[in-house]
């Protein structure tokens, strides 16, 4: 699996977002293929949360792989080298924010030496810097649904741990997450009144499994609210099962391709802007 990609193609007039420069603080191992980074230091002072559940921020890297350490910017680093030496940016989800300790958290799927971001923060070391923009972010559980619905892959399980932290304890309904395997399984905190079900891939096709578990989940009355993020491919197939089965309307689902399948991050990158490259 490829690092989380952003998820927002380019806009003529888009807003720049702050830049921050944290240390980190301390890696922990949360599964085989889970990294956490706890970051903050002096730099936390310049980060504002933005309250969403999903909120996210995006890393800059440069070509030697690894995070941008605040002391040039940008801006002048883009100025100063060809294109293909500009930093490349990967976004992760914030997974915590911690205002009284001036630290956050952020989690990252690794899987060996594939992509940039995975790698660096499996090696990763107190005292290290790391720059990154954000927070961004659009979804937080609406508190008047009848029922929830999480639908995730590896992608998107800091995001849905987060929101399900949030919801109030009477909350009900449905989470399903596809992992690698029962070794993958993370605790989560949440309601009893959600049923949490974890999908073991194995070898079958990333998304194939949890779109198979999405089809046959047993509907509830009442208003629902959907967040299914997670391989883009499979995204596509969920949207078929809310929009067109379910027949539920665009304000009650939050759909989002984090990756796809067999493709690297630049290539996925490209295609967000063409037909195929886009989940809603």
């Amino acid at each position: 699996m490829p690092d989380v990609p952003a998820i927002r193609a380019e806009a003529p007039a888009r807003r720049t977002r702050p830049a921050h420069t944290m240390q980190v603080l301390r890696r922990e191992q949360l599964s085989p293929h889970m990294v956490r980074i706890v970051a903050g230091g002096e730099g936390f002072d310049t980060f504002e949360p933005n309250g969403r559940t999903d909120a996210y921020c995006k890393i800059w890297f440069g070509p030697d792989g690894r995070p941008l350490d605040g002391s040039v910017s940008l801006e002048t680093l883009r100025e100063q080298n060809e294109r293909e030496n500009w930093p490349v940016s990967r976004t992760y989800t914030v997974r915590w924010v911690d205002i009284v300790k001036r630290e956050l958290a952020m989690d990252f799927v690794v899987h060996g030496a594939d992509g940039i971001a995975g790698p660096w923060a499996d090696s990763a070391q107190p005292g290290e810097l790391i720059t990154f923009g954000g927070p961004g972010g659009a979804f937080s559980p609406d508190p008047d649904a009848d029922w929830y619905l999480f639908a995730a892959d590896e992608s998107a399980l800091p995001a849905t741990a987060a929101a399900l932290e949030t919801l109030d304890a009477a909350a009900t309904g449905h989470v399903l997450i596809e992992v690698g395997g029962p070794a993958d399984e993370l605790a989560l905190v949440a309601p009893a009144g959600m049923t949490v079900t974890w999908v073991h891939r194995g070898e079958a096709a990333p998304g194939a499994l949890l779109t198979e578990a999405v089809g046959a989940l047993a509907w509830r009355p009442g208003q629902v609210q959907v967040f299914a993020h997670g391989e883009r491919e499979a995204m596509k197939s969920l949207r078929e099962i809310f929009f067109t089965r379910h027949k539920l309307e665009r304000g009650q689902v939050s759909l989002s391709g984090y990756w796809a399948a067999g493709r690297t991050e630049d290539a996925f990158q490209a295609e967000k802007r063409t037909p195929a490259g886009k989940v809603l």
